[in-house]
């Protein structure tokens, strides 16, 4: 029996060892199935880094696009303020020379006693403030003997016209009419005929 007895506690102690044997070898599944799962994280941790570095970046051109648009917007406004203060500073030098002119002008209408002179130097003065006007874009509007149009002419009055032909235009100019490069800067003050 002791024999027996060896033989019973012999398989167990070998069912125990195959036992423990393939406890080892599930435990070493289980490890490696463990440190796969360790490793998966890590692998999520380098992604999640990833996508931490790529969204710091993409905030960091978002920031510099801003800042980019902001000076962009304020050069922008500084441009228009500067070009607003400036923008007639042209008419104004061309009108300078027609100033000086007419100081000019007016020393000579007190100390001469010639007409004809004097009328010659003030139609020169007019004729050069027509020419600095008409060269920056400034031309006068034809009215008279036209059809009244309420899109260029402003009416003053209306009086009988002396034929039929001029039964609703222009009879009179009372203040002329300016265009500035083709677009109405001033509307002509007209008398209508009815």
């Amino acid at each position: 029996m002791n024999q027996a007895d060896n033989e019973m506690t012999q398989p167990t102690e070998t069912n125990e060892n195959n036992a423990s044997f393939n406890g080892a070898e599930m435990n070493t599944d289980e490890n490696a199935a463990t440190n796969e799962t360790a490793a998966e994280p890590v692998i999520e941790l380098t992604e999640l880094e990833k996508l931490d570095a790529e969204l710091k970046e993409q905030k960091d051109k978002y920031l510099r696009l801003m800042a980019e648009f902001d000076n962009f917007r304020r050069r922008t406004a500084k441009e228009r303020l500067d070009l607003i203060q400036t923008a007639g500073k042209d008419v104004i030098v061309s009108l300078l020379d027609v100033l000086d002119d007419c100081d000019r002008a007016e020393k000579q209408l007190q100390s001469n006693v010639d007409i004809e002179a004097q009328k010659e130097g003030i139609l020169l003065v007019f004729n050069k403030i027509r020419s600095n006007l008409f060269n920056k874009g400034v031309k006068a509007m034809e009215s008279i003997h036209a059809e009244f149009d309420v899109e260029k002419h402003e009416a003053i009055t209306e009086i009988p016209a002396p034929t039929p032909k001029l039964k609703g235009k222009v009879l009179d100019e009372v203040m002329k009419g300016y265009y500035l490069n083709d677009k109405i800067i001033r509307f002509a003050k007209v008398v209508v005929g009815n």
